[in-house]
């Protein structure tokens, strides 16, 4: 392992550790002992690009799945949800993609209607999700429905729910036709990108105690905080000319997590 990337030794990982669940360190810089495999097609969801093998996730983020996208098969042209990435079988940094998803507690939720479950696995590979964002996510386009307003609330609504992120332009205008209790807008973070899908992050597990929390969202429901990244999205400030050139980022190596990932990876 030494001198090995983290990446490349999760990433070769087929299948989960036969130890019990447990997600070691924080989302960025952990692993995943004992994930457990989503299904690929269920009553209500149908995981996406199955050849990337990122089905897997603590049996927590599991069970969420299959509750919120009981919820949504609910909600008028929507048989349910299209699941994109959770993590690889064993956490870890990936080979491609996200910083995050590596204790099988982050989740990848299309924004494209599941309208069908019968999705062959060439289908899945092929097929994309819709943007939701116009105006390089400062507001919604017409793609976005109260349907997506609802399936985020839920999302938002469950207490297992640590944050969940989406573009600003989406933010807003669930801020702006809120009705009633408000308290879930907290939970619904501007963020890059996500428009094409939004990133459920659920807490650590009960009991859980190698895994480390992210600092909860700031109190209030965050919406005037979305308005300023929809500000500085249409009116662009200008470049610090004092600001030093961002550090390249660093390769995460095996020293570099917890202690138990050495063990989630020798395990059988």
């Amino acid at each position: 392992m030494q001198g090995v990337q983290a990446k490349q030794l999760f990433g070769a990982e087929p299948k989960a550790s036969n130890q019990s669940s447990s997600p070691f360190g924080s989302y960025a810089k952990g692993c995943l002992a004992g994930g457990t495999e989503l299904a690929e097609t269920g009553p209500t969801w149908q995981a996406m690009r199955l050849s990337r093998n990122r089905n897997w996730g603590h049996p927590v983020t599991i069970d969420y799945i299959k509750d919120l996208s009981a919820k949504a098969a609910q909600q008028p042209g929507w048989n349910g949800l299209y699941i994109g990435d959770i993590s690889q079988p064993r956490g870890g940094p990936m080979l491609t993609g996200h910083r995050s998803h590596q204790l099988g507690l982050d989740i990848d939720i299309w924004m494209r209607p599941a309208d069908t479950l019968t999705l062959s696995p060439t289908q899945r590979e092929n097929i994309s999700s819709i943007s939701m964002r116009r105006n390089n996510g400062a507001y919604v386009n017409s793609s976005w429905t109260k349907q997506h307003h609802n399936i985020l609330k839920a999302a938002a609504s469950d207490p297992r729910v640590a944050r969940i992120f989406v573009f600003p332009g989406a933010k807003v205008q669930m801020c702006e036709d809120a009705k009633g209790d408000r308290s879930w807008l907290r939970k619904i973070r501007p963020w890059w990108g996500h428009h094409y899908h939004f990133h459920v992050r659920l807490n650590c597990p009960e009991g859980a105690e190698g895994c480390v929390n992210q600092d909860p969202p700031p109190a209030g429901d965050g919406c005037d905080d979305a308005r300023k990244w929809v500000q500085d999205i249409l009116f662009p400030p200008p470049p610090d000319p004092n600001a030093p050139p961002p550090k390249p980022r660093r390769e995460l190596q095996m020293t570099d997590l917890p202690k138990q990932c050495v063990n989630v990876l020798q395990s059988p």
